[in-house]
């Protein structure tokens, strides 16, 4: 199995909430290496365009996106969570710590932590 890290950017078959298909799409782990050691499984959040309309908790990435691995203007969908297979991940990037950071926030926010 790969080597993940928190903050790491990849490109997974994320679920749809609305729908039963999944789409190859880019997203950040925000689970630990320990965790993907122990289990083999990843915690990620989405990343979608920019153009898309803002959702409360979402961070933007669209002015360094080509420094995290990514194709085009993103934000960080902090609502969107799921639970992936270490190894159906690709990794394409990272995130800076800054945006690591607020991240967290927002989860600690929508989780209650």
């Amino acid at each position: 199995m790969p080597h993940f890290d928190r903050g790491t950017v990849i490109r997974v078959p994320f679920p749809y909430t609305n729908r039963p298909v999944q789409q190859r799409r880019p997203a950040v782990i925000v689970s630990s290496t320990a965790f993907a050691e122990r289990t083999h499984l990843l915690w990620v959040i989405m990343v979608t365009s920019a153009e898309n309309r803002p959702w409360p908790g979402d961070v933007d990435l669209a002015e360094h996106f080509a420094e995290f691995g990514l194709p085009a203007p993103s934000i960080v969908r902090t609502a969107k969570i799921a639970t992936i297979e270490a190894d159906h991940a690709e990794p394409i990037g990272r995130v800076s710590e800054a945006v690591l950071q607020d991240i967290d926030r927002h989860l600690r926010e929508n989780l209650a932590f």
